[in-house]
């Protein structure tokens, strides 16, 4: 065999070897010989070899042409099917180093190349010859084979090339094409943009500058507090790669500072699936599960989170703390000790489980039982402001209650100890329909559906003026639901009605017990108390209800005749004493003597008729005035009354004098609204 011919089958090797190395690759092994004729064929090489890369703006072509001689293919086909005129001698691969690893070859297109070997992105190929192509002893420190032109350098990039999180490796670093760069964790909870996201999948090409743009004004509009347009943004961005993790978190966090937790636990959960090896995003969700009070959840991505390095000793001391006192909130329900579970839920709630529905569940039924209505419905208020998907996803139980039932069976309670029956009875009839097997539940349903029924008999019976029936069927509700105020209040009506005015005023007392500020116990227990002429007790609820109803004159009037009853049973003069007098104008000495040695309490107002602070003071005067008619209010202007002034000693206005049965008991230089209010007050009570 000629030397020529040698020289014609090593580089027809090369050529098939060259082949082998593409055809291993799942993206071209179906074109390697696709343009050969024959399967196998080795004296005619392939025409070229096409390469791309994992970058999105495009693919870099690589022409490994050889031409063995003259019985070389005068035109064969390209990777992309175009006929191709071959004229070129045959030329071997060059070579480079990449990183700090061994020698690796490249055909002039796109290799991806770590520290130990040839590693490529998904969907790109590479052509590496084999080492034992070239013969030995012919690499020079250059990289060049001797004989065998330098290929083609690749064509500049579009955009640069900046180190991310992507899923190309190039040397030790990672390269994401057209992305910015991702620091290991942000100022802002979002995550850093396009972390972990496969630059060349479909979604990814040709979208890096929007998505960038679009990420970058959400990451500005987040450190604003604005999260509904940050959250525009990150929409955009998550339709431009819905396959981006990052873009995934991004919107989370949005979503949490609008407080759409249960969509913000949709993209977090999504985020860790698109990217399990992401700490960040293990950790992200599981603060917000945390938040959630969902504690077993949040333990596992905490420790997956740990595991990749992105775990925060804070968060497990926070998860700790949360568990702790949730364990002692529910060992005190267990036992009745309310206070305790009360305490402990609040600590549970400021140790970062603050949009836990079970914890507010538990704070809202242990102050019901405390007897803080009002406060138990606030809580329970803000509970349903949260996003109720959330309870379903909840698999945490109470007692063997499902956390959603356990809302719905509190609810239930709530509204019926404020009077909202069939509110009670359709709460309670959702927490049976979601949790049919538990006892409790059942138990809670069917005593709630007792109490509503006896409570709509009591109305009936009420309205037919059957009153010693409606107090029946009101005690028999009772027998259900002891601490219902409504209906010791309701009975409490049917007693007066009977003139059995004590146990009214029991019934009205037990109301009061369980809600203090139960106004129509309060104005029931008041006429009660007239009725067994108790005028000191009566005299106190009406002075309560003042406080709460300023405006109802109703209240004010028989007010005023329990203070006259008062009075004339101690036998104080009460000849002088009106109801809803006006403040009374004083002009001469003698006038003023007159007035303030009258019996009751008598509030003397000296003022200026063009002095700012008295024409701020005069309307609260005069709504003192109306709201304490037992008290005698007189004013004297100091500019048409120099001398009663004078004898009095006044040199500032506006100044207060308050009397007692002729005996001054005190006096004010310019005092606030709030102290002239309360002294007076303080005086008209304790007068009565």
């Amino acid at each position: 065999m000629s030397e020529a011919d040698r020289l014609r089958l090593r580089a027809a090797a090369l050529a098939l070897d060259s082949g082998a190395a593409v055809r291993d690759k799942p993206d071209s092994k179906a074109n390697v010989f696709a343009d050969l004729g024959s399967p196998v064929s080795p004296l005619r090489a392939r025409a070229s070899v096409t390469t791309s890369s994992s970058s999105s703006s495009g693919s870099a072509k690589s022409p490994a042409q050889s031409n063995v001689g003259a019985a070389g293919l005068a035109g064969g086909r390209s990777h992309s099917g175009e006929l191709a005129v071959e004229s070129n001698p045959p030329r071997l691969p060059g070579h480079r180093r990449c990183g700090s690893g061994p020698l690796i070859f490249s055909g002039g297109g796109s290799s991806s190349g770590g520290s130990g070997g040839v590693a490529g992105d998904r969907g790109s190929t590479a052509s590496s010859p084999m080492a034992n192509a070239l013969p030995a002893g012919n690499i020079r420190p250059s990289g060049r084979v001797p004989g065998a032109a330098a290929a083609p350098p690749p064509p500049p990039r579009s955009r640069p090339d900046v180190l991310g999180s992507g899923t190309g490796h190039y040397g030790h670093g990672s390269i994401m094409r057209g992305a910015g760069m991702a620091p290991a964790r942000s100022s802002i909870d979002a995550p850093s943009f396009l972390s972990r996201s496969p630059a060349s999948s479909p979604a990814a090409r040709g979208t890096g500058g929007g998505l960038q743009e679009m990420t970058r004004l959400g990451n500005e509009w987040y450190k604003k507090g604005v999260h509904g347009e940050a959250l525009r943004y990150y929409d955009r961005a998550v339709s431009l790669c819905p396959e981006s993790a990052a873009c995934r978190g991004n919107r989370a966090a949005a979503l949490v500072g609008l407080g759409r937790l249960a969509d913000a636990l949709r993209e977090s959960e999504e985020a860790v699936r698109l990217d399990p090896a992401s700490g960040r995003a293990h950790s992200r969700l599981a603060g917000l599960c945390l938040r959630l009070g969902m504690i077993e959840k949040a333990r596992r991505h905490l420790t997956q989170a740990r595991h990749l390095h992105e775990s925060d000793p804070a968060d497990w001391e926070n998860l700790q703390d949360v568990e702790m006192h949730l364990g002692r909130s529910t060992d005190a329900r267990k036992i009745g000790d309310w206070k305790s579970a009360l305490r402990e839920a609040d600590a549970a709630i400021a140790a970062g489980a603050d949009s836990s529905q079970l914890l507010r569940a538990l704070r809202s039924e242990a102050l019901l039982r405390l007897h803080k209505l009002e406060e138990a419905d606030s809580t329970l208020t803000s509970l349903l402001k949260l996003d109720t998907a959330l309870l379903s996803w909840t698999a945490v139980k109470l007692s063997g209650m499902l956390v959603e039932s356990y809302v719905n069976i509190v609810r239930a309670q709530v509204d019926m100890a404020l009077g909202r029956f069939d509110a009670a009875v359709a709460a309670a009839e959702n927490a049976r329909r979601i949790d049919p097997g538990n006892a409790e539940v059942g138990m809670i349903l069917n005593n709630v559906r007792l109490v509503a029924r006896a409570r709509a008999q009591g109305n009936e019976l009420f309205k037919a003026a059957k009153f010693s029936d409606a107090s029946i069927a009101y005690g028999e509700g009772l027998k259900y639901d002891p601490s219902n105020p409504v209906l010791h209040c309701n009975r409490a009506a049917c007693w007066w009605k009977l003139d059995r005015w004590e146990k009214a005023v029991d019934d009205c007392n037990e109301a009061l017990r369980i809600q203090p500020n139960y106004t129509k116990a309060l104005l029931r227990r008041a006429v009660s108390y007239s009725k067994l002429e108790r005028w000191a007790d009566c005299v106190r609820d009406y002075e309560v209800l003042r406080r709460e109803l300023p405006t109802d004159t109703d209240v004010a009037e028989k007010l005023f005749h329990a203070q006259v009853a008062l009075k004339t049973t101690r036998g104080e003069d009460v000849s002088n004493m009106k109801f809803g007098g006006e403040v009374e104008s004083v002009t001469n000495l003698e006038q003023y003597s007159a007035a303030i040695r009258s019996p009751g309490v008598s509030v003397v107002y000296f003022m200026g008729t063009m002095n700012q602070q008295c024409i701020q003071v005069t309307p609260a005067v005069n709504s003192l005035c109306s709201e304490c008619p037992s008290v005698n209010f007189l004013k004297v202007n100091v500019e048409d009354s120099p001398m009663v002034a004078k004898t009095e000693n006044v040199r500032i206005v506006p100044t207060f004098k308050i009397y007692k049965d002729g005996v001054r008991v005190k006096e004010m230089i310019c005092p606030t609204l709030q102290v002239l209010r309360y002294s007076v007050r303080h005086y008209a009570v304790s007068s009565s």
